[in-house]
C-alpha cells in the first residue's frame, strides 16, 4: 500500500468495440480500449506501456483480460488479471478469479471467485461467493 506508486492510465480511448458489435477471438491492443459489445476470447494489453480497459455496464467478456488498468461495469466470465488498478463499478458481474493490486469495488458489485492481492510481499487470497447490496 505505501510501496511504489500505481502508474497513471491512458486518459484516452484508442479503441472502441461498439454495443452492437460481437467478437469471437482474442483481443491484443495497446493504449485504452472501450468495450460496449460482446468478446468471447481473451483481451490482453500488448507492450509494455500502461492500458486502460473500460467495460461498459451493457458488455460482456467472456475470456481472460490481462491489463494495467480495468474499470468494469458490464459482465465479465473469467479470470481478471491488473498489475495496477482495477474498479469495479455498481453493474460489475465478474466470474472468474481477480488479481489485482489496487481494487475498489462499490456497492452493489457481484465477485464470484477469488480475489488475489499481488504487489506485497506475501500474496493475500480472499475467496467470495458474492458481493452485493441486495
Amino acid at each position: 500500500m505505501f510501496g511504489k506508486k500505481v502508474s497513471k492510465p491512458p486518459d484516452h480511448i484508442d479503441t472502441l468495440i461498439g454495443a452492437d458489435t460481437c467478437i469471437e477471438g482474442d483481443i491484443g491492443f495497446s493504449g485504452g480500449l472501450r468495450v460496449d459489445g460482446r468478446i468471447r476470447g481473451n483481451v490482453v494489453a500488448t507492450g509494455d506501456e500502461p492500458s486502460t480497459l473500460v467495460l461498459s455496464e451493457q458488455a460482456t467478456i467472456e475470456g481472460k483480460i490481462q491489463v494495467s488498468h480495468a474499470v468494469i461495469n458490464g459482465t465479465i466470465i473469467g479470470p481478471i488479471h491488473t498489475n495496477e488498478y482495477l474498479e469495479l463499478q455498481t453493474k460489475a458481474r465478474v466470474s472468474g478469479d481477480v488479481y489485482y493490486r489496487v481494487i475498489e469495488i462499490q456497492l452493489g458489485a457481484l465477485i464470484e471467485g477469488k480475489l488475489v492481492s499481488h504487489g506485497q510481499s506475501d500474496d493475500k487470497v480472499v475467496e467470495l461467493i458474492s458481493v452485493t447490496s441486495d
